[in-house]
């Protein structure tokens, strides 16, 4: 089963051995917690000390890249990559939730609440299996995730010449539409993330594994705020 997550989807020889011992739920989950923890509290920092936001922002956003990358090439790196990562990337989510909040106040506390509400669903449904992730299903999230990612790129680079694309940005009915579309798309990879997981502890996978698909799972959270974000700044704009 693969997943559109680039951390779940790498084809790698994850079968444990007695000197790592085996990845298990709860450690996934606690280490998962963990790297919460991290980011939250490195955005706390962020967030507390906005004369530094562009600097941090900086830092968080290239550093973040780079410790996901080494973490998504190299698994072994992941007990050291992963919580980097989650340091790194709460500096700049504090930064860029900061502005967010000083522009629409009380945008940052309903965009958390509802991340951990979708996730909390997302659960749910998983766990009950009223929503059961086939290939079909994480066929077509995967072009889904990658249509998006497409569609920012090229966002990116028309950006730089002045050219945005309209409905990404708009807080009109499209791009309102767009943004929930988007959400949902970040709400399903979720639940390709735990079958993913589920996937890796019932195979034995090393215990190294479990700060891998922590990050990975952090990977989609930091998403699905961010997208929730932009959706609340576009109602809040209307």
């Amino acid at each position: 089963m693969e997943s559109s997550n680039p951390l779940l989807q790498r084809d790698i020889d994850f079968s444990a051995t007695e000197a790592t011992g085996s990845m298990t739920l709860n450690g996934t989950v606690n280490k998962a917690g963990i790297l919460l923890l991290l980011c939250v509290g490195s955005g706390f920092f962020s967030w507390i000390h906005p004369e530094l936001q562009g600097p941090l922002m900086i830092l968080g956003v290239l550093g973040g890249l780079v410790a996901c990358l080494v973490g998504t090439f190299f698994p072994t790196t992941a007990p050291f990559a992963a919580p980097a990562y989650a340091v790194l990337e709460g500096l700049a989510l504090g930064a860029l939730s900061s502005i967010f909040e000083a522009r629409y106040p009380g945008i940052v506390a309903n965009a958390v609440l509802l991340t951990f509400s979708v996730l909390g669903l997302m659960l749910f449904l998983y766990a009950t299996r009223i929503i059961r992730v086939t290939e079909r299903m994480m066929m077509g999230i995967m072009i889904a995730t990658g249509a998006v990612g497409v569609v920012y790129l090229v966002d990116i680079v028309l950006s730089m010449f002045g050219h945005p694309i309209g409905f990404i940005h708009d807080s009109g009915p499209v791009g309102i539409i767009v943004s929930l579309v988007i959400v949902g798309i970040a709400a399903f990879n979720l639940l390709m993330d735990f079958a993913i997981i589920e996937t890796n502890v019932q195979q034995g996978a090393p215990k190294y594994m479990e700060w891998y698909c922590g990050m990975a799972l952090l990977v989609t959270l930091v998403w699905l705020y961010l997208e929730i974000l932009r959706l609340l700044s576009k109602l809040q704009k209307r």
